[in-house]
C-alpha cells in the first residue's frame, strides 16, 4: 500500500516505535509546513492511504476531487472538522480517527501553557537573547505567588493547569459551563461570581476549551477589555475561541497588557504572516502544545494501527461507515 504522511513538521513519524510495522508498505513522509492546496495534491497523488496529524491541513472537496487514488485517511485524534466528510464519503474514502492520547497527552498542553506563563512574566526569551548579545538583565518580572489565575474550562487540561497554579501559591478561580464549574468546585477551587468578575479579577487567564461551532468567538472583545492592563492571556487551545481580530486589537489598547499564544486561525503560519507575531507584548509559539516525543509515539502509533487494520480489510475507529459501502477497498 502506498502511504503519504504530510505535515510531519519534526519528521518523527519514521522514528516512532510502531513504524517498523509498516515494513512492506511504501511510505512517503513530507515535513514541509505549507498552506498550498496544489502542493497537498502533489504530495498525496497516487497514494491509497494518507496520514493526517491533528488538524494541520484542511481536506476540501476540491483537494479530494483531485486525488482519485485516495481510499483511506488515518487521522490522529477524533476531531475531523477540517475534513469535508461529505465529499470523502461520496468518493468512498474511509476515515479512521483514533481517540485522544492517554492521560499524559493532556499534560503536554498544560505544561506548555505554564512554559508560556513563566516565559512571559519573567521575560525569559527576551533576556536570553540579550545575554547572547553581550548584555545583562534589564527587566523586572512578575511573580506568581499570591496572584490570581483564571482557568477557563476545568477539563483534563484546565484542571492540570489549575493544580500547577495552586502549587505556585496562586489564587485559582475558574469559569466555564455548569459541568466545568461543578468539577472545579468538587476539587476545591473557586468559581467566579460572574463572567465579568472572572475577566476583571485575574492576573493570568489560561483558556482550555475545545475548538468547535459552540466555542467560536466565545471570548469577545468586551471580555478582553475588562482585563487588567498588567494581565496575561494565554491560549493553547484554538484561536477561534477568541473573537476574530479581537486579541491583536486588545493588545494595542493595553487590555490585557500581554498575551502568549500557541494557536492561530490559519495554520501553519509561514513567513510570520500573523498580526500577533512581532508584537512586543505577545509571545508566540508554533502550536507546540501536544508536540512532544511521548505524545507522538501515542498518536502515530494509533495512526499506524489504523493503517494496518485497513490494509487487513478490517478498518477500526471508522467515522464514516457509509464510505465502506460507497466503494472502499474493504
Amino acid at each position: 500500500m502506498k502511504i503519504a504522511v504530510i505535515h510531519d513538521y519534526p519528521g518523527v513519524f519514521e522514528r516512532v516505535t510502531a513504524y517498523a510495522k509498516l515494513k512492506g508498505h511504501e511510505v512517503m513522509v513530507h515535513t514541509e509546513a505549507h498552506n498550498d492546496p496544489a502542493k497537498t495534491v502533489a504530495q498525496v497523488a497516487g497514494c491509497e492511504a494518507l496520514v493526517l496529524t491533528q488538524q494541520r491541513v484542511r481536506m476540501t472537496r476540491d483537494i479530494i476531487g483531485k486525488l482519485p487514488a485516495l481510499k483511506f485517511i488515518s487521522q490522529t485524534g477524533r476531531n475531523v472538522y477540517h475534513l469535508d466528510m461529505d465529499a470523502l464519503t461520496e468518493r468512498g474514502v474511509v476515515v479512521s480517527a483514533a481517540g485522544h492520547a492517554e492521560r499524559g497527552g493532556y499534560s503536554s498542553t498544560a505544561e506548555l501553557a505554564w512554559g508560556l506563563i513563566l516565559s512571559s512574566l519573567r521575560h525569559i526569551p527576551y533576556e536570553v537573547e540579550r545575554l547572547k548579545q553581550g548584555n545583562w538583565q534589564s527587566t523586572a518580572g512578575t511573580r506568581l505567588y499570591g496572584r490570581t489565575l483564571g482557568v477557563y474550562a476545568f477539563g483534563k487540561i484546565g484542571s492540570a493547569a489549575a493544580r500547577v497554579g495552586r502549587a505556585f501559591g496562586m489564587d485559582v478561580v475558574c469559569w466555564g459551563r455548569e459541568g466545568s464549574t461543578a468539577r472545579a468546585k468538587a476539587e476545591g477551587y473557586k468559581v467566579a461570581a460572574s463572567r465579568e468578575a472572572f475577566f476583571e479579577s485575574a492576573d493570568v487567564i489560561t483558556l482550555h476549551l475545545p475548538g468547535n461551532k459552540d466555542t467560536r468567538g466565545l471570548v469577545t472583545a468586551a471580555d478582553l477589555a475588562r482585563m487588567k492592563p498588567t494581565a496575561l492571556l494565554v491560549n493553547t487551545s484554538r484561536a477561534t475561541i477568541i473573537e476574530e481580530g479581537a486579541l491583536a486589537e486588545a493588545l494595542k489598547k493595553g487590555r490585557p497588557g500581554f498575551a502568549a499564544v500557541d494557536v492561530y486561525e490559519q495554520e501553519p503560519v509561514v513567513g510570520a504572516a500573523h498580526p500577533l507575531i512581532g508584537m512586543k507584548n505577545a509571545l508566540c509559539t508554533p502550536h507546540l502544545g501536544y508536540c512532544e516525543r511521548d505524545n507522538y509515539e501515542q498518536i502515530y502509533g494509533n495512526a499506524i494501527e489504523q493503517l494496518l487494520a485497513y490494509a487487513a480489510g478490517k478498518p477500526i475507529n471508522v467515522v464514516n461507515p457509509e464510505a465502506v459501502k460507497a466503494g472502499s477497498r474493504v
